[in-house]
């Protein structure tokens, strides 16, 4: 079956190109939403741009499309990007990075039923630190590039997830109630390497940084 992913080039998306490919379906294209809204409420932000040299290390071709990120009407703008990936790639099919999000799941769902396509959700409710040590064990390189909720502050932009990541986690879980995954928008990441699915690492050449006290974003330049 040929598929397009809603791609933001953070962890949860890729790992769900990476689980899709593994299991044999053909991917055709990525779907990258940029959103002017850094407070979109379906939309991946930070370093979103950038999407375009990840599917260039991966060697899939990438859709596009921009929108001014209001609630609701955005959704058209999604709609519009799955319809061209439709017509331009044939695809059958979309695969999305989402886990816990209902409001996310369900309006693609409701457009992948419009444009009579099959809807992928292959982290649907996995639990988070696994999700997390699969990182790990499949040697995905990621970055952390936005962050915000206390206690998380401008010390956190940049790192890898790693095990020692994992393991602060747990502690930030049991005493702030912290999702270990970011699910609830505490972060949010960047994937530099992924083996069988990148054909190169990237590689950051510039980082710059923005906030204040418990909310900061990064904007990588990557090659």
């Amino acid at each position: 079956m040929k598929l397009g992913v809603l791609f933001s080039g953070g962890k949860d998306s890729t790992l769900a190109t990476w689980l899709a490919k593994k299991n044999g379906y053909k991917i055709e294209c990525l779907i990258s939403i940029i959103s002017e809204n850094k407070e979109s409420y379906m939309f991946h932000t930070p370093s979103i741009s950038k999407t375009k040299i990840q599917a260039m290390a991966m060697g899939i071709p990438l859709v596009v499309i921009k929108t001014k990120g209001k609630k609701e009407t955005e959704l058209k703008d999604l709609k519009k990007a799955i319809l061209i990936a439709k017509r331009k790639y044939k695809i059958q099919g979309i695969v999305t990075g989402a886990v816990e999000s209902v409001y996310q799941a369900s309006r693609i769902q409701k457009i992948c039923n419009e444009f009579n396509l099959e809807c992928f959700n292959p982290l649907w409710q996995k639990n988070q630190f696994e999700l997390l040590d699969d990182l790990l064990k499949n040697k995905f390189e990621v970055v952390i590039m936005g962050v915000f909720a206390y206690p998380f502050d401008k010390s956190w932009l940049g790192r890898k997830i790693d095990r020692k990541f994992i393991e602060e986690m747990k502690i930030l879980n049991e005493k702030y109630k912290i999702n270990p995954a970011g699910e609830g928008g505490e972060f949010e990441s960047f994937v530099l390497y992924v083996p069988e699915l990148f054909k190169r690492k990237l590689k950051v050449k510039n980082w710059e940084d923005f906030g204040e006290k418990n909310s900061w974003r990064g904007e990588v330049e990557a090659e």
